[in-house]
């Protein structure tokens, strides 16, 4: 893994709890994020981290705590706000749009950065249409690092599972973002699209400079390209440290990763 400096606190998790009616998802979960950084959470299933994922982008409102975004603190966020401070998110379950091309799904990821109203973008004339050829440029820049440029006009629908996922991937880089979330990634995929997808991971944190929040169940893979782990279990924080320390927590070990590991 290449050597990158690890820089500040970028988001900070304060006292989240969160609960649906009597039901608790989350409990008093504090963490930090540093810059640059690829910072994993893991547990079990129902453990809370695509919910913790939805608090940090505004799709669920914390009953308690804060998140800190470079610095400015917040209780309450929708999902616009925070794309709009720099946060971009993929999803468990792919949420394209399986009719429009690659290319035209990527732009979709380019439309907070659109400085032209609806109208003009809509008639393609004058500023809109030179707008929309750079915000084009960008998003082909994005299909030659993600090696999908043989696909860049076919219907998302008709694509193999994981090259789905990068498509995915790269909507999320078309906004530009300086925090990444990326819910299990890697789901579904054989050995080696794993792989790929690990190595574009590093690439995008390595040659992007994105600080990158994931969640994903392959252990391999966390503990080969994390820099730090967060570890829930039923709502609540169980662990947190290196890959090594997560791996040396004996809490973890009897909740998670179990005594072969």
């Amino acid at each position: 893994m290449a050597a990158r400096e690890i820089g500040e606190v970028i988001l900070e998790v304060n006292n989240i709890s969160l609960a649906f009616g009597g039901v608790k998802a989350l409990t008093d979960i504090s963490f930090n994020v540093r810059e640059h950084e690829i910072r994993a959470i893991i547990g079990p299933n129902g453990a809370g981290k695509s919910s913790m994922l939805n608090c940090i982008n505004g799709v669920y409102q914390p009953q308690q705590g804060t998140i800190a975004l470079k610095g400015q603190t917040f209780k309450h966020m929708n999902s616009r706000q925070v794309a709009k401070m720099g946060v971009a998110r993929t999803f468990q379950n792919l949420a394209l749009f399986k009719g429009m091309s690659v290319v035209d799904n990527i732009m979709t990821g380019r439309n907070l950065k659109m400085r032209c109203n609806l109208f003009l973008q809509a008639l393609r004339v004058g500023p809109a249409q030179r707008e929309e050829a750079a915000q084009r440029e960008f998003v082909e820049h994005i299909i030659d690092f993600l090696e999908i440029q043989p696909y860049r006009k076919t219907p998302v629908g008709r694509m193999p599972y994981g090259l789905q996922k990068r498509v995915d991937l790269g909507r999320a880089l078309a906004m530009e973002p300086q925090v990444l979330l990326l819910d299990e990634p890697m789901a579904g995929m054989n050995v080696e699209e794993k792989q790929d997808m690990s190595r574009f991971i590093l690439d995008v944190n390595d040659e992007f400079g994105t600080t990158i929040v994931l969640i994903e169940h392959d252990m391999s893979v966390v503990m080969d390209i994390s820099d730090r782990v967060v570890v829930l279990d039923y709502g609540k924080k169980i662990g947190d440290g290196t890959p090594d320390e997560v791996r040396a927590n004996p809490d973890v070990i009897s909740a998670y990763l179990g005594t072969s590991h």
